[in-house]
């Protein structure tokens, strides 16, 4: 039986960054920084890992179904959807998609930003609209913690 507060989650990453390992997204799993620190105290485990498949997303309408069978119940849009240039301009939509879809939850962010992104980002004011603001909220950090994943 499953305990309720155990966390399963599955993560889909920009397809940019297809080759990329999970490294950071493990690591602050693992530490619980960045978004994951929403289960500093819960036990949580990874159930799924896939892409988007690239713009405008095809695969937000299959990898959550997979994920749901493998048990998730919460979907993190890794931190590279937040941090790209340009940041995803689909990534509302995917949420929104994926909760009415598949009826679950879905937080912004995996790993904190790096601070090379973060310095960017904010000399552009990439995130300064409300709507970037609720993205980020999770993944800001400190800026200790940021330059640890740069």
């Amino acid at each position: 039986m499953e305990q309720k507060d155990q966390i399963k989650i599955g993560i889909i990453i920009c397809d940019r960054y297809h080759r990329c390992a999970g490294g950071k997204c493990f690591r602050a799993l693992r530490e619980r920084e960045g978004a994951f620190s929403l289960y500093r105290d819960r036990d949580a485990s990874l159930v799924g890992y896939a892409t988007c498949d690239g713009c405008p997303g095809g695969n937000i309408e299959y990898a959550p179904e997979e994920m749901v069978r493998n048990g998730a119940n919460v979907i993190h849009l890794a931190t590279g959807l937040i941090v790209g240039y340009p940041p995803c301009p689909r990534i509302g939509f995917f949420r929104d998609f994926i909760q009415s879809r598949f009826g679950i939850d879905v937080v912004f962010g995996t790993h904190p930003i790096p601070q090379k992104y973060y310095l960017v980002h904010q000399g552009l004011h990439t995130w300064d609209a409300p709507f970037w603001q609720e993205v980020t909220r999770h993944v800001i950090a400190d800026e200790g913690i940021r330059r640890a994943y740069d």
